[in-house]
């Protein structure tokens, strides 16, 4: 059976990778040939990104949380709380914390702590309705995955993690990644969107007997 290499590019924001994560680990359970590699995609890079893309920060987050409800329908549990987001006071974040976050745990325990750390982030914003650009609420986070501490902060701090988002943003624009989540497998086919796991399992199916 051949190892197929799926490359999963995500952002913390993004309410249909929250539906496609569980998914995607169905299909490594499934599939032990398939390897997952982690890959940050920041939808909204900086503090104004939101305000810049939808003319203010409020229009953005009504926007934002009608993104919510289609990817809540999409979800096989149907786990996302929009309403109680739409309550809560603080800017909506943006990608950046986030991201660090998942790096930082990656640079402890590879990309199975990258994936948790990535679920556990998702969780806090899409059903815990915290605030994930507050580092207190990533580094609650870090502690609940029993993460060293010391070392989440000095990692999310340094610039290896800076440096690695930067090379996952150019692999994405070499890729041709424009959107998420997006696949890549085996550095050249792209699934994009939260495909259903029947349609993830038939393709990867397909790619094994293809390449058999």
């Amino acid at each position: 059976m051949k190892d197929l290499r799926i490359e999963f590019f995500h952002d913390v924001l993004c309410a249909w990778c929250f539906a496609l994560s569980p998914r995607m680990r169905k299909l490594v359970h499934e599939f032990p040939n398939v390897e997952v590699i982690h890959r940050s995609f920041a939808l909204a890079p900086t503090q104004y990104s939101i305000a810049e893309m939808f003319g203010s920060k409020e229009a953005g987050k009504s926007e934002i949380l009608k993104h919510w409800q289609a990817a809540n329908r999409n979800d096989d549990a149907h786990r996302i709380c929009t309403d109680d987001m739409a309550c809560k006071t603080f800017d909506y974040p943006y990608s950046m914390p986030g991201l660090k976050a998942c790096k930082a745990a990656e640079l402890q325990g590879g990309q199975s702590a990258h994936w948790d750390m990535f679920d556990r982030i998702q969780k806090a914003h899409l059903i815990e309705a915290k605030n994930i650009a507050d580092f207190d609420v990533l580094l609650d986070c870090a502690i609940d995955l029993a993460l060293d501490k010391d070392r989440f902060v000095n990692d999310y701090h340094s610039e290896e993690v800076i440096q690695a988002i930067e090379a996952d943003s150019l692999r994405a624009r070499l890729a041709g990644v424009y959107a998420v989540p997006s696949l890549i497998v085996n550095e050249e086919k792209l699934i994009s969107g939260a495909q259903s796991y029947n349609t993830l399992k038939s393709f990867v199916q397909n790619l094994m007997e293809i390449d058999a």
